[in-house]
């Protein structure tokens, strides 16, 4: 068994999973709960990843440079919340960098950025924050001041 996912195989099945979860938020205004796994499918398509097989502690791909890579996903809403948290970043594990993708409501990527472990256990061991410095979670706009520019982004179309 391969220690990395098949993308192009992956590729239809995410396309399909992405239609039953906008038909699924459609009829009960919920989410499916399958932002996580389509957003390590775009990081890995779009900066050319390989996904590691599930419960891998503490990454969830590898770089081209070999850099062990969490990869954490918010998909925001027009009617979204300004503060939202992304997942818990657990700092015991052995990781290089965290990528956070941000998605639309149609589960597209918006924009990608990227943080180095240093920076982000900083910013988590900062005092102040119980969701910080015990839960492990940053809101996205404190993610996106310390990765600064997006490493990738959605081309708009004027």
């Amino acid at each position: 068994m391969s220690n990395t996912i098949n993308l192009n195989a992956l590729e239809r099945v995410i396309h399909d999973a992405k239609k039953i979860a906008k038909q699924y938020r459609s009829l009960t205004g919920k989410p499916l709960g399958i932002t996580g796994e389509i957003g390590e499918f775009v990081a890995a398509d779009k900066l050319n990843l390989k996904l590691t097989q599930a419960r891998q502690p503490g990454y969830d791909a590898i770089s081209q440079d070999k850099q062990k890579i969490q990869i954490k996903t918010r998909c925001i809403l027009p009617d979204s919340k300004t503060g939202q948290r992304i997942g818990s970043i657990k700092l015991k594990h052995k990781w290089q960098e965290v990528i956070l993708v941000l998605l639309d409501e149609t589960f597209e990527p918006i924009e990608i950025y990227k943080a180095k472990k240093k920076e982000i256990e900083k910013e988590l061991n900062r005092p102040g924050s119980k969701a910080r410095n015990q839960r492990g979670q940053l809101s996205i706009n404190s993610f996106k001041r310390i990765a600064g520019e997006p490493i990738w982004q959605k081309l708009h179309s004027k």
